[in-house]
């Protein structure tokens, strides 16, 4: 799940295009004739996002002036990965040669039996050693290579600045425990006038993926090892939901309306009337720009609770039916288009800065070593936000564990907004009961997939 469903144009774009007609669409093997590589490639940025569109087309010309000996077609539409024709698409073996997905599609990818497997060819990715390790795990199934990681996010703890200076707290020492969280959401609601200290979603599915979240904080998890059976009804389960409860009827720091999304939240927090809640960076410039929030308020801190955060992001797998020239092709391209630190798409922060796309949020770093320095040098030079209010983010989530969304995802997060809902709008919710009746929803949901 996305934290908004947008990035910050050009700096990282991470939904973007797609849904495109069941027609076939990986492209003919090379083209003997005019001694091109041919392949077709997906995620094009939508018309309607101009200047996307026009950097993504600009990069894409430079690679193949770059290497005329390939041709590459781009196909569009919104969102990159539609879940009313991913499937069918897939179970058609009609996705591009080099096709868009999430983190959590790699497995289900795999096992139907779709995916070029690139194990042969990842030595020929120069940037391809330099990329996280965590990060590369998830394409790898098996021991086999199947794709590679193009962006991510992972969550944190967005709180304002300004309101935690009025409730007395230090703006620049952000609560690491859910002890601490709630005690700092307790003094801020203390300031009346409508203030939250901290607010949470519990509708359309987006409770249960921060239930998740809080879980992963926790060192807990949503399923079992082996994928088969429920993990929710566990001491961290309890906890989660606990201290969900304390803070809306003991405290009285998440206000009185509840059942909230996305952008209601946002909507507080852009207002100044919130102290805390969970998103990743992608949150800040939707606040700043269309909630009304400033940047030097907002600051990021990673997932209190010191033990994991859950991670999304993207990348790029392979048509079984490439080519071994196609994929050499494939490889090349997105080397050049998003896996070179400080240059193409996502990593030319002065030409992002100079279109008034923000530089400088703490996005979950993709590269190491000598990579990730020159990538950080870069971005560093052409920050236009303040990225000081986001230094305990990112040194946190190094000590983090990285963990996906569950399988079945969706299905899973439906059972959880049940849960959190009932926590946030019934004093007297048992959450025993809760945790064992989701237990055993999602015990059926595993058993059928």
């Amino acid at each position: 799940m996305r934290s908004t469903g947008f990035r910050p144009a050009v700096a990282a774009l991470g939904v973007c295009a797609l849904a495109l007609a069941l027609t076939s669409c990986g492209s003919d093997d090379d083209d003997a004739a005019s001694g091109k590589t041919r392949i077709t490639v997906n995620c094009q940025p939508p018309k309607s996002a101009k200047v996307d569109r026009k950097f993504f087309d600009e990069d894409t010309a430079s690679f193949e002036k770059q290497n005329p000996d390939i041709d590459v077609t781009l196909h569009d539409a919104f969102p990159c990965e539609d879940p009313k024709t991913f499937d069918a698409k897939l179970a058609g073996g009609q996705m591009e040669d080099v096709f868009y997905t999430y983190f959590t599609d790699v497995k289900h990818v795999v096992n139907t039996g779709q995916a070029a497997d690139l194990t042969p060819y990842v030595k020929e990715l120069k940037s391809y050693n330099t990329i996280q390790q965590q990060l590369r795990d998830i394409y790898t199934v098996d021991g086999k290579v199947y794709g590679i990681p193009r962006t991510g996010y992972s969550m944190g703890l967005i709180y304002n600045k300004k309101l935690f200076q009025k409730a007395g707290l230090d703006p620049e020492k952000p609560p690491t425990t859910w002890e601490e969280v709630r005690a700092d959401a307790k003094k801020i609601a203390a300031l009346g006038g409508g203030t939250v200290g901290y607010a949470d979603y519990s509708a359309q599915n987006q409770g249960g993926w921060h239930f998740t979240a809080e879980m992963y904080s926790q060192g807990g998890d949503i399923v079992s090892a082996d994928g088969k059976k429920a993990a929710v009804d566990t001491p961290e389960g309890h906890a989660v939901l606990q201290n969900l409860h304390d803070m809306r009827w003991t405290d009285d720091s998440m206000g009185s309306k509840q059942l909230l999304v996305i952008n209601d939240v946002q909507l507080l927090m852009g207002s100044g009337k919130l102290g805390m809640y969970l998103a990743a960076p992608d949150n800040i410039p939707i606040l700043v720009k269309e909630k009304g929030g400033n940047y030097k308020d907002l600051a990021l801190a990673p997932m209190p609770g010191g033990k994991g955060t859950l991670v999304g992001g993207d990348g790029y797998m392979f048509s079984k039916k490439d080519t071994p020239a196609q994929i050499r092709a494939g490889l090349k391209y997105l080397d050049h288009m998003f896996l070179t630190p400080g240059k193409g798409f996502l990593g030319d922060y002065a030409r992002a800065k100079k279109n008034d796309a923000p530089v400088g949020l703490p996005e979950p770093r993709l590269f190491t070593g000598a990579a990730d320095a020159t990538d950080q040098q870069v971005k560093k030079a052409n920050a236009n936000v303040p990225v000081d209010n986001y230094q305990s983010f990112l040194d946190g989530n190094q000590k983090l564990q990285l963990k996906v969304e569950p399988p079945n995802a969706q299905q899973i997060y439906s059972v959880l907004d049940g849960v959190v809902s009932a926590v946030l709008t019934k004093k007297d919710a048992d959450i025993d009961h809760l945790l064992k009746d989701a237990s055993s929803k999602i015990d059926g949901i595993l058993a059928r997939s």
